[in-house]
C-alpha cells in the first residue's frame, strides 16, 4: 500500500515537471509560431498569467508582422481576465495609441472604460481615478454613439457621477454634523452652484436652511435679524421646490420664529428712532417676550430630541455587546 502511494506521488510529480518544463520551454523559445501557438492554447484554456507572459515575450518578435496587433491585444486581455485592471488599462491604452485602425481598436478603448471603471473607489474616498474614467469614457461615447457598448457607458456613467455628487453633499453636510453652521452653510450652497442638477438637491436645500437657522440661532443679538433673513432665503428655496416635503412642517416652525422675530427685530429698530407710540411699544414688549419665548421653547425641543437619541443609540450599543457576548 505504501509502495503504491509513493509510486502515485512520483508520478504526479512528474506529470507537474513535465508540464512546467513545456511552459518554460515555450517561454524561452524564439520560435514566434510556436510562441503563438501555445499562447492561445494557455488563454482558450483560461491560464491567463501563463498566456500574458508569453504574448508579452511575443512583442518584441511580432514587431512589423501582420499578428502584431492580435499579440498585444491579447497580452492586454490576459492581464484584464486576471483582474489586473491597473496593468490592463496600461496595455489597452498603449494599444489604442499604436493601432488605431486595428479591429480590436474599438473594443481596446472600451475594455480600457472598463478597466478604469473596476479601478474606482467608493464615494468616501479619493474621486480623482472616478473623473479620469468619466473623461475616458466621455470622449469613447462622443466616438462612437452607436456603439453596442454605449448603454453599458451610460450606466457607468450615473453610477460615476453618483459617487461624485454623494461625495460634494457628504462633505458639505460633515461641517453641519461638526456645528460649524456657517461653514456648512457656504459649503452647500457651493454644492449648487457648481453642480445645479445634484441628485441630493432636496437634502442639500434642507441642510442649507437648517444650517442657516441654527447659524442665525447661535448668533450674538446685533447679527440676528440678517442671518435669520437668510434662513427665511433659504427656507423659500426649500418649500418652493418642495412643498409636500416630509420634514416641511420642521422648517415651518422654524420659518414661524425666526419670522417672530425679525418683527420685533424691527419694532426695537423703530423704537430707538422714536417713531413709535406708546401703544406699539407695549406691544412691541409683547411680541418680544413670545419671541423669545418661542426660541428658549425651540432650545429645549431640540436639546430634548438629542437627548433621546442618545439614549437609543446607547440602548443600541447595549444590544449589539449583548449579542456579541451571547455568540
Amino acid at each position: 500500500m505504501h509502495l503504491k502511494r509513493v509510486i502515485t506521488c512520483s508520478l504526479l510529480v512528474l506529470v507537474m515537471a513535465s508540464c512546467t518544463s513545456y511552459y518554460e520551454t515555450i517561454l524561452r523559445s524564439v520560435d514566434p509560431d510556436v510562441k503563438y501557438k501555445a499562447a492561445f492554447e494557455y488563454y482558450n484554456n483560461g491560464k491567463y498569467r501563463r498566456s500574458a507572459e508569453i504574448f508579452e515575450s511575443l512583442i518584441l518578435l511580432m514587431q512589423g508582422l501582420p499578428q502584431e496587433d492580435t499579440v498585444q491585444f491579447y497580452n492586454a486581455m490576459s492581464n484584464f481576465n486576471m483582474k489586473d485592471f491597473v496593468t490592463a488599462e496600461s496595455n489597452f491604452e498603449k494599444f489604442a495609441t499604436v493601432f488605431p485602425r486595428s479591429p480590436f481598436f474599438e473594443r481596446a478603448r472600451f475594455l480600457r472604460i472598463r478597466c478604469l471603471y473596476e479601478s474606482t473607489y467608493r464615494y468616501e474616498l479619493d474621486q480623482t481615478p472616478t473623473r479620469k474614467a468619466m473623461g475616458v469614457i466621455t470622449e469613447f461615447m462622443y466616438d462612437y454613439p452607436s456603439s453596442e457598448h454605449f448603454t453599458e457607458c451610460e450606466t457607468m456613467m450615473d453610477d460615476l457621477m453618483e459617487r461624485i455628487e454623494r461625495k460634494s453633499f457628504e462633505s458639505a453636510k460633515l461641517y453641519y454634523q461638526v456645528e460649524d453652521y456657517q461653514a456648512a452653510h457656504y459649503a452647500l450652497k457651493n454644492v449648487l452652484r457648481d453642480n445645479a442638477e445634484n441628485r441630493y438637491r432636496k437634502d442639500v436645500l434642507y441642510y442649507t436652511a437648517l444650517a442657516s437657522y441654527k447659524y442665525a440661532l447661535h448668533s450674538v443679538r446685533a447679527k440676528q435679524k440678517e442671518r435669520f433673513l437668510t434662513f427665511i432665503d433659504d427656507y423659500y428655496n426649500y418649500i418652493g421646490e418642495y412643498p409636500d416635503a416630509d420634514n416641511r412642517k420642521e422648517l415651518d416652525n422654524y420659518y414661524s420664529r425666526a419670522l417672530a422675530f425679525t418683527k420685533v427685530a424691527n419694532l426695537e429698530e423703530q423704537q430707538e428712532s422714536g417713531s413709535l407710540s406708546k401703544e406699539e411699544r407695549k406691544l412691541m414688549e409683547k411680541q418680544a417676550k413670545a419671541a423669545a419665548k418661542e426660541v428658549k421653547k425651540s432650545e429645549k425641543m431640540r436639546l430634548e430630541q438629542e437627548r433621546r437619541l442618545n439614549r437609543q443609540e446607547k440602548a443600541l450599543e447595549e444590544q449589539d455587546k449583548g449579542q456579541e457576548s451571547a455568540k
